[in-house]
């Protein structure tokens, strides 16, 4: 019963704006990944350069340098991977003991909320933390899975087999980067949930905040328009 009447002092405008920044961020990573053709992604853009990457390195002798770009990318999901595991642990241990948390808030917000409704807000961050930490352990098994691929390319461009397992290499790659790239997502938007705990409207400020930081840096960001420039797409 208590919970109950905890539970209550949400309003609806919590429960809507936390809505909303799911449907955001559900949206906004559906819309990166499927754009116009017109108006292309920096995923979309990259996808490409990740194909002709693999096309290069059939020609390459030897391939030290491929297997070094793949042990980069790799590390990097590893450091976001442990990154977002610290930051779980540090979730977990204030949904445990919201005190610290509630006195901070509190005197920002000078209005008091019991313990669960602190715990609920941390569950936000929670989730989307979580999320990132999977895609970013999967992005790290599939460039895994593509490095043996490339490791299996054949050596001779003769080779009926070298040109469909390059392919597939590529294809390997662009799952693993999209993963990577969802993961990232999910850190933006943990962070800009954080700002619920000073109530509803600033959770609203910061959904709009990261969705456009999120949505400039795939559309409108300078290493697009070079992208674009070198590809020939109109610079939209």
């Amino acid at each position: 019963m208590d919970f109950v009447t905890d539970f209550a002092s949400l309003t609806w405008l919590d429960g809507g704006f936390v809505t909303l920044m799911i449907v955001v961020w559900l949206w906004l990573g559906w819309w990166i990944e499927h754009p116009s053709a017109s108006r292309p992604s920096v995923t979309v853009l990259m996808s490409e350069y990740r194909r002709e990457w693999m096309r290069v390195m059939i020609d390459r002798q030897p391939r030290i340098f491929d297997a070094q770009i793949m042990d980069s990318l790799r590390q990097g999901t590893s450091f976001f991977a442990s990154t977002c595991l610290l930051a779980v642990g540090g979730v977990l241990a204030l949904i445990g003991n919201v005190d610290p948390l509630r006195g901070v808030a509190e005197g920002i917000t000078m209005a008091q909320s019991p313990a669960v409704i602190w715990q609920i807000k941390l569950g936000l961050v929670l989730l989307f933390l979580s999320n990132g930490f999977l895609k970013f352990v999967w992005s790290n098994r599939v460039f895994g899975y593509c490095s043996v691929m490339m490791s299996a390319v054949p050596n001779d461009v003769d080779d009926p087999r070298t040109r469909p397992m390059a392919a597939k290499a590529a294809e390997l790659n662009i799952r693993a980067a999209m993963n990577f790239n969802r993961g990232l997502r999910s850190m933006y938007f943990a962070l800009g949930s954080v700002a619920w705990m000073a109530g509803p409207w600033p959770l609203l400020v910061a959904i709009v905040l990261v969705a456009w930081l999120v949505w400039s840096r795939e559309f409108t960001s300078i290493p697009r328009a070079i992208l674009l420039d070198e590809r020939g797409y109109p610079k939209t």
